[in-house]
């Protein structure tokens, strides 16, 4: 590992300030999803900063058939760095047909390189297949692990998974890479989740409150953070995500330009009126 790292763009300006400045080269990051629908945002936001940045980026597909998958990730999938491991077809899917259809008919439809993985339930033939293609890249590879709730289902049981999660992480960190691990967060003992923490260099808790989208750093290593177990609230639209934060930046400035534009006469009662406002 080399000790002069350094940090990159999550994609998402306001992740960054939160998580002091970014990303490290050499992060494992855990994404615990409480629904099951509110990590996609942050892994597509790093895809596409990882694009932006022309680096390669490896995508671990365990829970969605390739049709699917390919709708999700949408314009996204059309660049030759992104590497996408289909480990749904012969695993989830049993090698349905309907599946295998994919790659008759659609696969050349994109511009990323799309590599099935035809023995998904053997993890060891998992890892190689990724350890091995990090082999054919350079520079800080960027790694999508979009489901280790789906690897546990077919791999086994959690000292399983705790033996794959403890040898691979170190790895990744060596090798310079930067890892999006999601997990299922109601879908694991407290006994899993904690092992993993121990392990990863960052923790983030996605849940609803409320209704509200609520985003809470556990653990963020090499950082001086004050934010820990705070939560931030958030929405996205597409794969924008504003915090609440940034809106009540943006209400002041806006304020401002408004008062801007009105009559000397009222120019002068401008401290109290944003006072007031706010």
């Amino acid at each position: 590992m080399n000790l002069n790292v350094k940090k990159i763009s999550s994609g998402i300006k306001q992740l960054d300030c939160i998580l002091d400045g970014g990303i490290f080269i050499g992060d494992n990051v855990l994404w615990y999803d409480e629904v099951g629908s509110l990590a996609p945002v942050f892994y597509l936001n790093l895809m596409k900063a990882s694009q932006e940045e022309k680096k390669p980026l490896i995508y671990l597909n365990f829970d969605r058939s390739m049709i699917s998958l390919m709708e999700h990730i949408g314009i996204l999938a059309d660049n030759p760095l992104l590497t996408i491991l289909d480990c749904f077809t012969y695993g989830k899917g049993e090698g349905a047909e309907i599946f295998l259809e994919f790659y008759e008919q659609k696969k050349s439809n994109w511009l990323c390189q799309i590599i099935r993985v035809d023995e998904p339930c053997n993890s060891d033939h998992v890892t190689g297949a990724f350890f091995g293609l990090h082999k054919t890249m350079q520079g800080n590879v960027r790694f999508i692990f979009d489901s280790l709730t789906g690897m546990q289902e077919l791999w086994g049981g959690e000292d399983d998974m705790i033996k794959f999660y403890s040898h691979s992480c170190p790895r990744l960190y060596e090798l310079n890479t930067i890892a999006y691990w999601v997990v299922a967060k109601r879908a694991h003992s407290e006994r899993l989740k904690a092992h993993f923490n121990k392990i990863t260099q960052v923790a983030i808790d996605l849940s609803l409150k409320r209704g509200k989208a609520s985003m809470t750093v556990l653990k963020a290593e090499k950082r001086d953070l004050g934010i820990l177990n705070h939560p931030f609230y958030y929405w996205n639209k597409d794969i924008n995500v504003i915090f609440d934060s940034e809106k009540r930046t943006a209400g002041r400035i806006d304020i401002g330009s408004r008062l801007k534009e009105l009559s000397p006469s009222l120019r002068v009662s401008r401290k109290l009126t944003i006072n007031y406002l706010i």
